[in-house]
């Protein structure tokens, strides 16, 4: 028991100082427990309400994947540039230091190869929540197919992930899956966005589309955009900097930044647009300014 013999006597309640502001910055999510909140305020800045998110995932249905070979060795030297490591709980136990502060998003679904012509025609929990605890994760994605033969699945499984994250308050990505016959338009990211935020996703990774800005707003949880297919810097820097401005609250950038020139000066660039605003232009100066000083040092 606090003694109560010499304290000091002033009471000092702050009268001039107003109760914070009620709410919380990550948008849909304010009726979240506070574990839940606290994850997701690893995830996401509170200066800017957005992430970068780096997903080195892609072995888990491609193999080895160019710039990829190597996750030990490629992946830790970007970990401060960004804000969340989103990889397997193979390659994150043991190619990623205990040490590292970045967030961790893990995903805990599995589905088929890439010797599989249907991507969607399996799938499962890989790793479920006792795991996804043990590893301490901040957040768990879920790859869910909205208009192909998996579709019922992988709902099931969003909304069991969900349910166990919410029990011990770790939140869900949905991950909005794209195959091969379904067209990127507004109309479909409309649909599937929509529906893994209605069926308990958290937050919600798909990829930037024209009439993006109305995708964001009937979102009722953050956005975030998915790289895709490796572009020049210059207009993965310019996507990002569109998608930013159209509502979205952050990227997860995988193979425009490891398989870049310049991996570090590409994860820096997209955090200077995502997280201070700047334009395409202004960040791929930074980009050129890593690069040409990590040329000059010999690397």
């Amino acid at each position: 028991m606090a003694d109560a013999i010499g304290n000091k006597k002033a009471h000092e309640y702050h009268l001039d100082v107003p109760a914070p502001a009620e709410g919380f910055f990550v948008k849909g999510n304010n009726g979240a427990g506070w574990g839940m909140k606290n994850r997701l305020a690893r995830m996401f800045r509170r200066e800017s309400g957005n992430t970068v998110m780096l997903a080195f995932d892609h072995g888990y249905i491609m193999g080895p994947t160019s710039g990829l070979e190597r996750i030990d060795v490629v992946i830790p030297p970007l970990a401060p540039w960004v804000d969340v490591l989103m990889g397997t709980k193979g390659a994150l136990s043991s190619c990623i230091s205990p040490t590292v502060t970045a967030g961790k998003c893990l995903r805990v679904t599995y589905d088929t190869t890439v010797l599989f012509e249907d991507l969607s025609a399996g799938g499962g929990i890989v790793c479920d929540i006792e795991n996804a605890i043990r590893m301490n994760a901040d957040c768990m994605a879920v790859q869910t197919f909205i208009g192909a033969a998996g579709e019922a699945r992988s709902l099931e499984l969003l909304a069991r992930v969900s349910d166990a994250g919410s029990r011990y308050g770790i939140p869900t990505l949905g991950v909005v899956a794209v195959g091969k016959e379904m067209e990127r338009t507004e109309k479909f990211f409309l649909l599937a966005t929509r529906v893994l935020a209605e069926n308990g996703a958290n937050v919600v990774k798909s990829y930037y589309c024209d009439g993006f800005e109305r995708v964001a707003a009937a979102c009722p949880v953050p956005i975030v955009i998915a790289g895709g297919k490796k572009l020049p810097e210059r207009e993965a820097l310019e996507m990002a900097y569109r998608a930013i401005s159209e509502g979205a609250r952050g990227v997860d950038m995988g193979r425009n930044i490891f398989q870049s020139d310049s991996p570090v000066g590409m994860a820096q660039a997209i955090g200077k647009v995502v997280h201070e605003g700047y334009t395409a232009a202004q960040a791929y100066e930074v980009y050129e300014e890593v690069k040409n000083s990590e040329g000059n040092t010999g690397r």
